[in-house]
């Protein structure tokens, strides 16, 4: 069961962003290897693999509540790139980032449109939409 998760989490976490499973494990291995498993195996093999939601949805879902906390700008990034990489285009990353001034708070949205600006600038750059 528990290599199913896992094996079902990087799956997803791939379609997401091919290279995060491996940057993610990279940064954790050397002081907390079982907290990437985890990750992998609730995130990425329980949550976001389930079907009651396309991956676009979760992907909105999930840059809003990371958005909206205002103090996840790592994570945020990641998955700025993740929505973009599964089809989220940038005018609607930003209007959700617009309806999180009124219920985060401006600075909320505006460390938001900050970073996505950085993350459409590289993308720019690497040729990527």
């Amino acid at each position: 069961m528990e290599e199913t998760r896992y094996l079902r989490g990087l799956e997803t976490v791939r379609k997401l962003d091919e290279g995060n499973a491996a940057r993610l494990e990279e940064a954790l291995k050397g002081i907390a290897p079982d907290l990437y498993r985890y990750i992998v195996e609730f995130a990425f093999g329980d949550i976001l693999s389930r079907p009651g939601l396309p991956v676009a949805t979760r992907e909105i879902v999930t840059v809003s509540a990371l958005a909206a906390m205002g103090t996840a700008q790592p994570q945020l990034r990641v998955h700025i790139n993740a929505a973009l990489n599964v089809g989220v285009p940038r005018a609607q990353i930003v209007e959700l980032f617009m309806q999180i001034a009124v219920y985060a708070g401006i600075p909320a949205a505006l460390n938001a449109l900050y970073l996505a600006k950085e993350v459409f600038a590289e993308r720019d750059a690497k040729g990527l939409s």
